[in-house]
């Protein structure tokens, strides 16, 4: 209790005090309706603050495990992008890392030490075993918006392809599917932060280093990572994100998910300009800045493809990053010329239109060894997108149709995985045990019938054709 008060700004923490006396004086000023009414509406706004204390609680719905050593010694410094001195060991039997922290190391040491978990190149052992790394190569059209010390990019459209690479930490006692990262809680509407916990490898996913590279340089650095695949051998894995995402939260994201996955070769992100807030303009803004990514994430794609030396490409987008990704597929099929093959597409809660999604599915079909669709009768986030555009989203099951059926792509109904009551139920794919085992079993195996990679599914029948549900 003494560590969490002392993290509280005192300037906040009585700024906070004085809102919380004198709003009921004020509300019953302006409502003029006398002091019950205005404990009324105070017990209101107390509830408000509660709820936005929630959502500004970055992005991560579990505080921090209290598992962590005192030991202040062994702590880098917070939130440095700056490559460290010394890296952590490599994992013993959890995830894939990289321990390759400049350039010259990663060329130098490219395969791991004889009798070591790592997948990449390692170092010599540290004192620090509180957390791994993980390297995410980035695409993204955003606007650049460095920091003191740090590169970064914003909401703003960019207007061109840049490309880079990012080395993520994940902290040892990281629960699988969480991102943990630091608290933050701010009063609404006045935006004043009362409560910031200081970000910390050792407890949070941070980034440890962030460049920005010529193409060039980028098809090097990832060609590295894939030729040191001892797992997934020649294999990219390519991660397109929705609506409501940061640049930094998309890093973290696909750092996530490779090492859920324990996933040891190329995991590539691509990061379109969303706004990274919530609200109906936010919305708006952001499918508009997803579909004039189209032309960026095609030019990605290809630069992937091609010079990163992988052989087979998993892609995976989610919500609305299926509305940038499924028309640059459309496209790149009719130009015919994409030369790589494409091992499995996964369409996970796609927030695109029903019969958009159908007509560009038929379009594609054939375009890769597998296709999988993750559709849900509980995602809040796509109802509010259903009420918003007064139509079906492909990734949603309406109370009185079925999921989208269609000949090429296997529909799995996740409904029955998402049980927590106060959850959009939107993430699923990286957030649900069940979906993480499935996607696994993908890119290990390759293309399986659902029911031969996930034995305890059921089948539907329906006009269209078989979806399969979780029981």
């Amino acid at each position: 209790m003494n560590e969490f008060l002392s993290q509280f700004n005192m300037a906040t923490v009585i700024a906070a005090v004085v809102v919380i006396v004198i709003a009921p004086w004020l509300i019953s000023r302006i409502a003029r309706q006398g002091t019950a009414t205005a404990v009324t509406l105070f017990g209101l706004i107390a509830v408000g603050v509660v709820a936005a204390a929630v959502v500004h609680t970055s992005q991560t719905d579990k505080k921090p495990s209290k598992e962590i050593a005192d030991d202040k010694s062994a702590k880098p410094g917070a939130g440095s992008i700056e490559p460290p001195r010394k890296e952590a060991s490599a994992p013993t039997d959890r995830a894939p890392t990289s321990r390759s922290i400049t350039e010259r190391r990663e060329e130098a040491q490219s395969q791991p030490a004889e009798n070591s978990r790592s997948v990449t190149p390692r170092s010599a052992a540290s004192d620090n075993e509180l957390w791994d790394v993980v390297p995410v190569f980035y695409g993204t059209d955003r606007a650049r918006k460095d920091a003191e010390k740090r590169i970064g990019y914003s909401e703003e459209r960019g207007r061109r392809l840049e490309v880079g690479r990012a080395l993520v930490t994940v902290p040892k006692i990281h629960k699988v599917p969480n991102i943990e990262r630091p608290w933050v809680y701010k009063l609404p509407i006045i935006g004043v932060t009362i409560f910031s916990e200081k970000e910390d490898p050792a407890k949070h996913f941070t980034l440890r280093d962030l460049k920005n590279l010529s193409e060039d340089e980028f098809a090097r650095l990832a060609k590295i990572r894939i030729d040191g695949a001892k797992n997934f051998v020649g294999q990219a894995l390519v991660f397109v994100h929705g609506f409501n995402t940061t640049f930094d939260y998309a890093l973290y994201r696909a750092a996530q998910l490779s090492y859920d996955l324990k996933y040891d070769s190329g995991s590539f992100v691509y990061s379109w300009p969303s706004n990274g807030s919530i609200s109906p303009r936010d919305y708006t803004n952001d499918r508009e800045s997803a579909e004039q990514a189209e032309q960026y994430l095609k030019k990605y794609l290809k630069l992937v493809a091609t010079r990163s030396g992988a052989k087979s490409l998993t892609i995976i987008a989610h919500s609305m990053g299926n509305e940038v990704l499924l028309p640059v597929l459309e496209s790149l099929r009719r130009d015919g010329n994409f030369n790589i093959k494409i091992s499995q597409l996964i369409f996970a809660a796609p927030d695109v239109d029903r019969d958009t999604f159908a007509g560009i599915a038929k379009q594609i079909a054939g375009m890769s060894d597998g296709m999988t669709l993750y559709a849900a009768n509980n995602d809040r986030a796509l109802m509010v997108s259903e009420s918003i555009w007064r139509g079906p989203r492909a990734g949603s099951i309406p109370p009185d149709l079925p999921p989208v059926v269609l000949p090429g792509i296997d529909t799995i109904d996740v409904s029955a995985t998402e049980t927590q009551y106060f959850t959009l139920g939107h993430s699923g794919y990286a957030e649900k045990k069940e979906l993480l085992e499935d996607i696994r079993s993908l890119l290990s195996k390759g293309y399986q019938a659902p029911k031969d990679r996930i034995p305890t599914l059921e089948p539907v029948q329906t006009p269209a054709g078989t979806y399969w549900k979780f029981p």
